[in-house]
């Protein structure tokens, strides 16, 4: 009982402090950078951990509230000087420039910008020239290991992953066009849902290349990034033009213990499903992806 009173009373100081916050970016958003990176995705493919290394790095400024902002995805309705508001200032940031004679950047981690229909539009057209980190790693262990987390988060009821799979398409029929007709709208079954459809990265990635160009696109393959994460750490660095000051500590964020090994059968039936969307993206890594080698 103790407990639970100590933990309602840590999730109510922190949503008050939370509130003060973002109430103090509001009234000082015009003096806020905007991101200059975004790390977009995919779900539990390690965007965390590699969020946790870019934040050491002096360069880059994390958003000042929390790891994720959502305003691309679910929270579009309240306005550029809300987004604004999650972000260091201007100051900050010329106060580093000033000390290591090169400009910092800016940036959140939202995975759900991704997949959501309508976020790489409204991130082009609000932040042009911003540049994109897409982590990728086996869809299957994605899809499975999705299910193990919206589990436990609360947003999934059906405790058999099988059984969630086949009940993916009816969940999600009709909801990424209702997405689109209503801007306003949000989808509990598309953004908690969609086991299947997530791991599909070729096709989220044909959406949003046209809308930011192919050299604004960074794809990392996650299995890369876990064993050898200061070289991949290197090449993320070159692409956003930051040079390597630090070594930062990589550690893995965010992985969940499964309840069972997926059975054999089942994971030979995803894997055919998702082998026509792997296919395409050896031009996006360079290489192809590891979960096929």
């Amino acid at each position: 009982m103790g407990r639970t009173l100590t933990g309602s009373l840590g999730r109510s100081v922190k949503r008050s402090a939370h509130a003060v916050s973002l109430a103090t970016g509001r009234l000082t958003a015009g003096q806020r950078v905007l991101p200059g990176f975004l790390i977009i995705g995919a779900q539990r493919c390690g965007t965390t951990s590699l969020y946790r290394a870019l934040s050491q790095h002096p360069l880059v400024l994390k958003p000042v509230l929390r790891k994720g902002v959502h305003y691309f995805d679910v929270a579009y309705e309240h306005g550029l000087r809300w987004y604004r508001a999650h972000f260091p200032l201007r100051a900050t940031a010329a106060r580093l420039h000033r000390m290591y004679g090169h400009r910092p950047i800016a940036f959140e981690s939202s995975p759900y910008y991704l997949f959501h229909p309508l976020a790489a539009a409204r991130i082009a057209q609000a932040l042009p020239g911003v540049k994109l980190i897409v982590l990728v790693r086996d869809p299957v262990e994605r899809a499975y290991s999705a299910h193990a987390h919206e589990l436990a988060r609360g947003y999934e009821r059906e405790p058999c992953f099988e059984r969630a799979v086949l009940l993916e398409d009816e969940r999600l029929a009709g909801e990424p066009e209702r997405l689109c007709a209503d801007p306003r709208a949000g989808s509990h079954a598309h953004r908690h849902h969609a086991y299947l459809a997530r791991g599909r990265y070729a096709e989220q990635l044909a959406r949003i290349e046209p809308l930011v160009g192919r050299d604004h696109l960074l794809v990392v393959d996650s299995h890369r990034f876990f064993t050898s994460p200061a070289t991949v750490y290197a090449e993320v660095l070159r692409f956003l033009g930051l040079p390597e000051l630090t070594v930062p500590g990589f550690a893995c964020h965010n992985a969940r213990p499964r309840a069972a090994p997926m059975p054999a059968s089942l994971r030979r039936r995803l894997a055919a499903h998702f082998a026509p969307w792997d296919s395409r993206l050896t031009p996006w890594l360079g290489h192809p992806p590891s979960w096929l080698r």
